[in-house]
C-alpha cells in the first residue's frame, strides 16, 4: 500500500528535477511512496530524462503549461497514497523528510492537522522563507510599494551589468528561525514542501496560475479549523525560482515573476474580500503605477488587459 504520493510539477527544470528525484530516492526509507511528475509542456530535456532514468515514476505530460495549481491537481487525481507531499522541482531532501512528515501525522491523527511543512534552507543551509501570514489589505499595499522600490533598484543593477549572483544575493532574504519545540502553528506553509492528506482539501484553486495558490488553499483549511504546522526534523534545500524558463534573461525572469505575482495577488484579494470592488480597484491602481516603470515593463500590454479583466 502506498503511504505517500510525492507530486512534483515541472517546467523546464531538467537538471534541478533530476537532483530532486535522486535526493528523494537516496534519503527516503521506511515509507512506501510513489513519485508523480506532472510536466507542464517543457521544451527542455525533462521528459526524456525521466523516461531514460526513472522508469517507475508516474509521468504525466500536459499539452500546455497549465500553471502550478492546475498541474498539481492533475497529479492529485492520479495519486494512490494516503498522504500527498507537494514538492517543488528545485528542492533537495537532505534527510528522510518524507518519513518525518508521515510519522508526525500518524502520531497526531486527532489534532485537526490540515498541512505540514518545514523550515526550508538555501544552498548554504541558511533558513529562508518557509511560511507566512494572511496579510491584511494594508499590508498588501505596503508590499506592492516595497516591491516596486526593490525591483527598480535591481533593474538598474542589471543595466549596469552587476553580476547575476549579486542580484540574486540581494533578492534572497534569510529569516530568523522561530523558537519552537516540536511544531509551530502558522497561517500558511509555502507550496515548496506541503504535506497533506489525500482528499479534496488538497485541491488547488485553478484561478491562480502561479503564486498565492498555496495561500488560498490554506486559508480554506483555516476556515475549517484545520492547523497548518511547521515541524522540526525535515531538512530540505529550496533553490528558489527554478521553474521559470531557463532561457529567460534575469531581467525577464524578474519581470515575469513579478507580473504573475501581482496578478495572483489581485485574484487572492478578490476571493478573500468577496470581490469587493473598492479594495480591488485600489490595489489595481497601485499595481498599474508600478508597471509604468519602463525599465522593467516594456511589454506589459497583455498583462495590463488581464489585470483589468480580473
Amino acid at each position: 500500500m502506498i503511504q505517500v504520493s510525492i507530486i512534483i510539477v515541472n517546467y523546464n527544470t531538467c537538471d534541478l528535477l533530476k537532483n530532486c528525484i535522486n535526493s528523494i530516492y537516496e534519503k527516503t526509507s521506511d515509507v512506501d511512496f510513489e513519485i508523480i511528475v506532472v510536466d507542464n509542456y517543457s521544451t527542455d530535456n525533462s521528459v526524456q530524462m525521466i523516461k531514460d532514468n526513472f522508469s517507475d515514476i508516474v509521468l504525466i505530460q500536459n499539452k500546455e503549461n497549465l500553471g502550478f495549481g492546475a498541474a498539481n491537481n492533475i497529479g492529485l487525481k492520479h495519486a494512490k497514497g494516503k498522504y500527498i507531499f507537494y514538492l517543488n522541482s528545485d528542492v533537495i531532501l537532505l534527510n528522510n523528510s518524507v518519513e518525518y512528515f508521515y510519522d508526525y501525522w500518524e502520531n497526531n491523527k486527532n489534532s485537526n492537522i490540515g498541512s505540514l511543512g518545514s523550515i526550508l534552507l538555501d544552498n548554504k543551509l541558511m533558513p529562508i522563507h518557509s511560511f507566512g501570514n494572511f496579510s491584511s489589505f494594508t499590508d498588501n499595499i505596503k508590499d506592492v510599494v516595497k516591491l516596486n522600490i526593490i525591483n527598480t533598484v535591481l533593474s538598474f543593477l542589471y543595466i549596469f551589468h552587476i553580476s547575476s549572483n549579486t542580484i540574486r544575493k540581494y533578492k534572497k532574504v534569510h529569516i530568523d528561525v522561530p523558537v519552537f519545540d516540536n511544531e509551530k502553528q502558522v497561517d500558511f506553509i509555502t507550496g515548496a514542501d506541503l504535506f497533506m492528506l489525500n482528499n479534496n482539501d488538497a485541491l488547488f484553486d485553478e484561478d491562480f496560475c502561479l503564486y498565492f495558490e498555496d495561500t488560498e488553499l490554506q486559508y480554506r483549511l483555516k476556515n475549517k479549523n484545520l492547523k497548518r504546522l511547521i515541524i522540526k526534523g525535515p531538512e530540505i534545500i529550496h533553490l528558489c525560482g527554478g521553474s521559470v524558463d531557463s532561457n529567460y534573461s534575469i531581467k525577464r525572469k524578474c519581470t515575469f515573476s513579478r507580473i504573475q505575482y501581482e496578478l495572483s495577488r489581485i485574484i487572492w484579494i478578490k476571493k478573500r474580500y468577496n470581490n469587493n470592488f473598492f479594495l480591488k480597484s485600489i490595489m489595481k491602481i497601485f499595481i498599474i503605477i508600478n508597471w509604468i516603470n519602463p525599465i522593467l515593463f516594456s511589454k506589459t500590454k497583455y498583462y495590463l488587459k488581464k489585470l483589468i479583466s480580473i
